[in-house]
């Protein structure tokens, strides 16, 4: 839809005919009592942000076609206490964007810093709803928001904000995040995050061309992966693996290329159903990706993760001298940018 060549003036009286953000609380099943927003951009994307998850997106759709992939419990309610071990599994959902972090991504450890679960707090925590605003159309304001604050803090321990800015414009098929990551503590906090950004059918099927470009290291090292080998094409997306039913996976960390304004790119390309996601972001802000691809039966999935770190976790970071410090009052900003564009 063009939102801009003003066909729509005089024709319509509420804003939710083009586009708009609805909220309401999901009532049964294992996401009951979670409140969630509806984006609709008017363009043919829309998308379910979670508000009781870190304010991450949920469901995606462009059109007909389902963009993100959905775990077999969906959405699930906040698991505040879900921080040991691989707990973060039981209610991950998948979906376009989960966030992981603030202070550790990457498996489970123990160390004299502390016991880290799977991935870190951030995704099972509520945000507090700072503004929601809608497009208006006789004011020629076309761009949607929602924004909101979700506190990571321990008695004792690291306390970080993260303030989050989630923004669609009427016509456009895009979703921009801006976060802002606030030390509020007394101490240095350390600081790791990770996109999680899980991408499924029918935008991921066989044949579909992923696309990155950069330096590259698997992550089980390249003499035990079978996909990231040199002379493999684990550039376009597979057929389901039996070898990838139960726990089957592989992951390359990547040093991604940017171009000549600091802006990373990549995304996954499907010619059969004629269309592609980019996701953009400054390297100086996240310098790493992360292709986790997975690909069993009934849990087929590619993810496209932009990181601070690769998912090595805190201690290692630490010991590579790597690991980001964040200084009392100190705060750094993050940003993403998802687009959908039809193949001509």
């Amino acid at each position: 839809m063009v939102i801009d060549n003003k066909s729509w003036l005089n024709k319509i009286s509420n804003h939710n005919q083009l586009g708009g953000i609805e909220t309401s609380v999901i009532d049964n099943g294992c996401g009951s009592g979670t409140r969630i927003a509806w984006i609709n951009t008017g363009s043919g994307l829309r998308y379910k942000v979670v508000l009781d998850r870190g304010l991450d997106i949920a469901d995606a759709f462009f059109n007909r076609f389902s963009l993100a992939w959905l775990s077999h419990t969906g959405v699930t309610a906040p698991q505040l206490y879900s921080t040991h071990g691989f707990d973060w599994l039981k209610s991950f959902s998948g979906g376009l964007v989960t966030t992981c972090g603030l202070t550790h991504i990457g498996a489970p450890e123990y160390d004299q810093n502390g016991d880290r679960g799977l991935h870190d707090r951030i995704s099972n925590i509520s945000a507090q709803v700072d503004s929601i605003v809608q497009p208006d159309l006789i004011r020629n304001q076309f761009e949607m928001s929602i924004s909101g604050t979700m506190i990571q803090s321990q008695v004792l321990g690291p306390s970080l904000e993260l303030k989050r800015k989630i923004s669609s414009t009427l016509g456009l098929s895009q979703i921009r995040i801006e976060d802002k990551v606030t030390n509020i503590g007394n101490e240095p906090a350390p600081l790791m995050l990770l996109y999680h950004i899980n991408l499924g059918w029918p935008l991921v099927d066989e044949g579909a061309r992923i696309f990155w470009e950069g330096n590259w290291t698997a992550r089980e090292n390249e003499s035990k992966a079978l996909i990231f080998k040199n002379g493999n094409d684990f550039k376009k997306c597979r057929t389901p693996l039996e070898s990838h039913n139960g726990n089957g996976e592989e992951a390359a960390f990547i040093d991604i290329n940017e171009n000549s304004d600091g802006i990373c790119e990549c995304g996954i390309s499907n010619q059969s159903i004629k269309l592609e996601i980019f996701i953009r972001f400054k390297k100086h802000q996240l310098p790493w990706l992360t292709n986790w691809q997975h690909w069993g039966r009934n849990e087929y999935v590619t993810a496209l993760e932009p990181c601070t770190h690769p998912p090595i976790g805190q201690a290692k970071a630490r010991d590579e001298g790597t690991l980001i410090n964040l200084l009392p009052s100190e705060t750094l900003q993050f940003e993403i940018e998802i687009e959908i564009r039809e193949i001509s």
